[in-house]
């Protein structure tokens, strides 16, 4: 094997020059993509990451029959809330486990009654993970000891003609149905660009949701938030034995219209590698079929001498293969690097947080983030495609007649 890889180290660098031009092309294609990964990881985390984080986490566990429930949101305590968040935290790939009573009411004053989801929440704890907590612009945020305080969003805020210390009355159910009201301060208020959430979500801490809708000491749901999009499976696998009778969602079966965008980013990437890759394949095949027509005396040399068809095909499929193990090194090494400088760099794509509702997510700016996955899904399908786009000149070389090829001009 050494002598055939010898070979056609050589025979590459003959025609230097074309050799560079096919290693470039390969090397920059694989670099897009590389780069490309990065940059739509780091956008995933800035915008749908975020998403996630103020809709209520990577995964969510209710006690079971909560799916089942005919009402919106039955508060239905859950058994063993602490040794599920006990487990949770031990797992690397967690950042946040954290208790919340989710309930549906109504805010009213002067203005009118409005619709609102009452989320109790535990705030020291959710507070290093929710976009609310860093997008306070009035007042400020909750603690677990405040009473009689909630959190509001912008968007409500200006329907119901609100601001810091006023008071509204707050309506929900509590676990008996019982209607229960408590007239509420407004300890703060929160400003996503979202009015869609604004509108829909106030925020008061567990205790006082505990106390108001008779749940002292329990919780209706955690809420668990992962490093990375994509680790759910991995995690509530992993709290299987802790969880019983317990019901998990992820966000993806929550809001399927976050999952279905994220899919068709995904879906149009590949198709783009795809074209990259025939791009490739078609350079690297014309590299090698000028090369059997080039080297037609050559290869009749090498028949007459005594090597064998086989041989000589495996002579430029041993070229295809170094040139895509080239091509994807370069390529690879010069996608890290550029990664590397904008995972430091970022991208400032605040000037775009108005095109949509998720867009506003948006803080600041966006970093690369580049998985050890992405480099191999990259970086091995050029090299399959290098061999196989070999395979075509290494037949028509194989196929050459030594007599033929010594007379040829």
């Amino acid at each position: 094997m050494g002598f055939y890889l010898k070979m056609a180290w050589r025979n590459i660098w003959r025609h230097r020059r074309r050799t560079i031009i096919v290693i470039s092309a390969l090397g920059l294609g694989i670099m897009m993509m590389v780069f490309y990964d990065g940059m739509i990881a780091g956008f995933q985390d800035a915008i749908y990451g975020n998403a996630i984080k103020v809709l209520g986490g990577n995964i969510r566990i209710h006690a079971a029959g909560y799916t089942e429930s005919t009402e919106s949101y039955p508060l239905l305590a859950l058994p063993n809330d602490q040794q599920v968040i006990t487990a949770a935290m031990k797992l690397p790939n967690v950042v946040s486990a954290s208790r919340r009573i989710n309930t549906g009411g109504m805010a009213t004053n002067t203005e009118g009654a409005f619709a609102v989801g009452i989320v109790g929440i535990e705030p020291e704890t959710e507070q290093k993970v929710n976009p609310i907590a860093k997008h306070i612009t009035e007042g400020r945020y909750l603690t677990s000891s405040d009473e009689d305080a909630v959190l509001i969003g912008k968007g409500l805020a200006t329907m119901m003609n609100l601001k810091v210390n006023d008071r509204f009355t707050l309506v929900g159910s509590s676990l008996h149905d019982q209607m229960r009201q408590r007239t509420m301060t407004v300890i703060g208020i929160y400003d996503l660009n979202v009015p869609s959430i604004e509108q829909k979500s106030v925020y008061i801490s567990l205790g006082e949701a505990q106390t108001l809708y008779g749940l002292p000491g329990q919780a209706t749901e955690i809420m668990i938030t992962l490093k990375q999009i994509g680790q759910e499976a991995q995690v509530t696998s992993a709290l299987q034995p802790v969880l019983g009778e317990d019901e998990t969602q992820t966000w993806a079966q929550a809001f399927p219209e976050l999952q279905t965008a994220l899919q068709t980013k995904n879906n149009t990437m590949q198709i783009f590698s795809i074209i990259i890759l025939l791009i490739a394949g078609i350079g690297v095949l014309n590299l090698l079929l000028m090369a059997v027509y080039e080297r037609t005396r050559e290869i009749g040399l090498l028949g007459a001498m005594g090597m064998k068809p086989r041989q000589i095909m495996m002579l430029f499929i041993c070229e295809g293969i170094m040139l895509g193990l080239l091509g994807a090194l370069v390529g690879e090494a010069l996608g890290i690097g550029l990664n590397a400088i904008f995972s430091v760099v970022g991208f400032d794509l605040s000037q775009f947080s108005g095109m949509t509702d998720y867009m506003a997510l948006i803080s600041g700016r966006i970093y690369n983030s580049l998985a050890l996955t992405s480099i191999i899904t990259r970086g091995v399908p050029v090299v399959i495609i290098t061999i196989l786009a070999s395979l075509i000149p290494a037949r028509e070389a194989s196929r050459q007649e030594p007599s033929e090829a010594l007379h040829y001009v």
